[in-house]
């Protein structure tokens, strides 16, 4: 006996068809399409002091690296050609135990240029399988069994190669372009790592400047906050990868942390206490291994020009 479905059936077979390929088509997609469509994001933000030399700044966050990524590491690499004054790197450098080979050939050609670096989890330890719909509960938890990460030797590289300084719940002074810069870190605040309270006591020693910066990996609002009343002129984050998946027309679903998702990703003004000043919140230039995807939200870098004060 053969069954013909009536036009209410045909229409709810064809709505089914076409939700079923849309859906395989944004995950063809953000698989094996997005996640290689590296992007500059450019900002131009007058925050130096009057008669200030121009100063670019690349921000560099979330790399995640596995050795076997050649094009991620390619593309990095040829940042170099921006010739930026500064780097400040957010975190999570490696995504593998091996990571460090592939981190070599995206940084390399970086070496000499002044930066500053804070850590992630995963410059701690590696990733492991997670179920992504536990996102959606809250940020994400610590998981029971870790394998670490040569950490040691990822810092010797950051510092003894290339020559950038450590942040984590510390601060630091570095001079480029005939500018002073000192800036101050914590520790991977989604994991609850950050010292805020050592902060203050450091700033207070460090001597004038022309920028004093906040460097954090996860922008959690308490450290947001902290790094305002602290002075800081300019705000950098990464962690959240932008969303990872985003809606487009709504934005992002997630942050992995408390920050206000509208600022998940990008250039934004952050207030508190009276004071507003900009924060830039990296999406940041990888994933983990085991989520291999990125929709609406390509992977990047930014490159803020900052200019003298009006």
């Amino acid at each position: 006996m053969s069954v013909t479905a009536g036009p209410n059936g045909r229409a709810a077979l064809t709505a089914l068809a076409t939700v079923g390929a849309l859906g395989a088509g944004a995950a063809i997609w953000g698989v094996g399409i997005e996640r290689y469509l590296f992007a500059t994001r450019r900002h131009t933000l007058r925050v130096l002091p009057p008669g200030s030399s121009p100063l670019k700044v690349l921000h560099v966050s979330d790399a995640h690296m596995a050795p076997w990524q050649h094009r991620k590491q390619r593309w990095i690499a040829g940042l170099a050609a921006f010739q930026p004054d500064l780097i400040v790197n957010t975190g999570d450098n490696l995504g593998h135990v091996e990571g460090l080979r592939g981190l070599r050939r995206a940084f390399n050609p970086f070496r000499g240029i002044p930066g500053f670096f804070v850590h992630g989890s995963n410059d701690m330890s590696a990733p492991g399988p997670r179920n992504p719909l536990k996102y959606f509960t809250g940020p994400s938890k610590i998981q029971a069994v870790e394998q670490p990460l040569d950490t040691n030797a990822l810092d010797a590289y950051l510092t003894d190669d290339l020559g950038w300084q450590r942040l984590d719940n510390t601060t630091a002074v570095l001079e480029t372009a005939g500018l002073r810069v000192n800036a101050f870190g914590v520790n991977d605040a989604h994991r609850d790592w950050d010292d805020l309270a050592a902060l203050p006591p450091l700033v207070a020693q460090q001597p004038s400047a022309d920028l004093r910066i906040g460097v954090t990996h996860a922008p959690y609002r308490r450290v947001l906050d902290e790094f305002t009343d602290l002075g800081a002129d300019l705000l950098f984050g990464g962690h959240t990868h932008g969303g990872q998946v985003r809606i487009p027309g709504f934005g992002a679903l997630v942050a992995n942390c408390d920050i206000p998702l509208r600022q998940a990703r990008g250039l934004s003004t952050w207030t508190h206490a009276g004071r507003s000043i900009p924060l830039n919140v990296s999406a940041g230039l990888g994933h983990s291994i085991y989520a291999p995807v990125r929709f609406a939200c390509r992977p990047e870098a930014s490159l803020l020009t900052l200019l003298p004060r009006g």
